[in-house]
């Protein structure tokens, strides 16, 4: 559970779980996020915690069962080369994403001047619109071709669509042409998302 490796002679302590909440609520002020691409602190290495692929947080093993210090600690995630990361003004420590960071549990549809809307909700109550900024992106096994659905949340951070969500999508698929391939997807704010070539519908 490796995301980085020290300096030689380098002695910076791993700090605590509780630690980095207390940093957070003392450097955070008003009600918005954190500012986390403000913040860069020096890496101190990994500190196990796994965020699972149905968005349970486990620290040392055991999931987190406070819904406010895992909201707390999902506004510190920063995602960098692929690796993620909780963030404080004076400290950053590796951890472990099974998928994606978050877990997108339901949406609404409205219909606006630019078309259909599509608003998620996320496990921790964080909501996005599905827009060219925030696009849906949809990830095939090669094996099986079972779909896994995401959603762009924030800074490269994303959701993977629960799937009573994704049902909910599908319902609401529509079909376009792209470079002369007709593809099945959803569309939102003036933007099509494929899902799947429209050939392969079953």
């Amino acid at each position: 559970m490796e995301n980085g490796k020290r300096m030689s002679g380098e002695k910076l302590t791993t700090p605590s779980a509780e630690g980095i909440a207390t940093a957070v609520r003392s450097a955070s002020k008003g009600r918005g996020l954190p500012p986390v691409h403000l913040w860069t602190p020096p890496f101190c290495g990994d500190l196990d915690i796994r965020i699972a692929r149905d968005g349970t947080w486990f620290y040392l093993g055991t999931p987190i069962g406070r819904f406010e210090l895992v909201k707390l600690f999902s506004s510190i995630l920063k995602k960098e080369n692929g690796k993620y990361f909780l963030v404080t003004p004076v400290e950053k420590v590796g951890i472990i994403v099974d998928d994606a960071p978050f877990v997108a549990v339901d949406f609404t549809t409205t219909h606006e001047e630019q078309g259909q809307v599509l608003r998620f909700e996320t496990h921790v109550g964080d909501y996005v619109v599905a827009n060219a900024d925030n696009p849906i992106r949809v990830e095939r096994d090669p094996e099986t071709g079972e779909p896994s659905p995401y959603v762009h949340i924030r800074a490269g951070l994303e959701a993977l669509i629960d799937r009573k969500s994704f049902y909910r999508l599908v319902d609401i698929g529509e079909t376009q042409t792209i470079e002369g391939t007709e593809w099945f997807g959803v569309a939102s704010t003036g933007a099509f998302f494929p899902i799947i070539p429209a050939n392969e519908l079953t």
